[in-house]
């Protein structure tokens, strides 16, 4: 199948139209890839509770941590360490250079977080994270309980292992994040009702200023043929906007414009770019691993 769904022709100087590429398969639900500094790709398989590591030049594929207590998104800090949130025991942690792991985070205000779905580490080194109640609600992917937050927020994890803030609570299940505008903007989707919404960040992370934030109305909305919802959510080194939908990762401008999509055979539920110029495009779709090359560095 060709690479492309094209709805505006500037979407073919940001991604190649050549065919997708399945590099793994045999997954049960992959997710959270991440691109690390020696060169290979760590993502999660949610109902395998296990962290798997992928190697572009040989493609294999070998355990990386098992159980993962069904991780799902996962990033690097600025140390290079790896922060996780696990859907099973509800906590985002890290991963410390000896390899034994640090809970960063596992309530708010008293009570057990929902379930840390995805991820982001800001400029001075506060994670961002969303709480969706998914891996309260399907036994597959963690670990069937109540919901003990009343919201479904958007949390931030200060600086040095600081205190948690709750920064929005009007999501229905957000999901994918991710920052833009030199972390002025963030963006953030929320996967039932199929849209992206922007937020400015207010307040300045490296001056321990408070971060709150304003806006939040719907920046696009995720239309097209096939299965899909919008996950995973990232942006390019030029501000065009990547977020799973519709028949795989559809493409925005800067400016909100849908350029098209990049069809995938399963749906997709994240993705990142690799390897040493950073133009080749690693798409976690259920059972595979997919690639395809882009033009425009991640």
């Amino acid at each position: 199948m060709t690479a492309l769904e094209v709805r505006d022709g500037q979407l073919n100087e940001i991604v190649s139209d050549e065919p997708v590429v399945k590099r793994a398969g045999g997954f049960e639900f992959t997710e959270g890839p991440v691109w690390s500094a020696s060169g290979t790709l760590v993502f999660s398989d949610i109902p395998a509770s296990t962290l798997y590591e992928f190697d572009p030049a040989t493609d294999r594929v070998t355990c990386y941590r098992k159980p993962s207590n069904k991780a799902n998104g996962n990033t690097y800090d600025h140390q290079g360490r790896l922060i996780t949130c696990e859907h099973a025991t509800s906590r985002v942690v890290r991963e410390e250079a000896d390899g034994s792991i640090t809970v960063l985070a596992s309530e708010y205000a008293g009570a057990e977080l929902n379930s840390p779905n995805d991820v982001v580490v800001d400029k001075a080194g506060g994670i961002w994270f969303t709480d969706p109640p998914y891996g309260r609600m399907d036994i597959a992917v963690g670990v069937e309980r109540s919901f003990p937050q009343p919201v479904r927020g958007l949390y931030r994890l200060g600086p040095d292992d600081g205190p948690i803030t709750l920064l929005a609570d009007d999501f229905e299940c957000p999901n994918g994040l991710c920052f833009a505008d030199d972390e002025r903007t963030l963006f953030v989707d929320d996967s039932p009702r199929m849209h992206i919404r922007r937020f400015e960040v207010r307040g300045d992370v490296l001056s321990g200023d408070e971060i709150r934030l304003t806006g939040g109305g719907i920046w696009a909305q995720l239309e097209g043929d096939g299965e899909g919802e919008p996950d995973g959510m990232k942006v390019d080194s030029e501000g065009n906007v990547f977020c799973c939908g519709p028949g795989g990762v559809h493409v925005f401008s800067p400016q909100g414009r849908c350029l098209g999509v990049v069809l995938v055979p399963e749906v997709v539920a994240n993705f990142n770019w690799g390897d040493d110029d950073h133009k080749t495009l690693y798409m976690c779709a259920t059972t595979g691993l997919y690639s395809c090359r882009a033009l425009v560095a991640g």
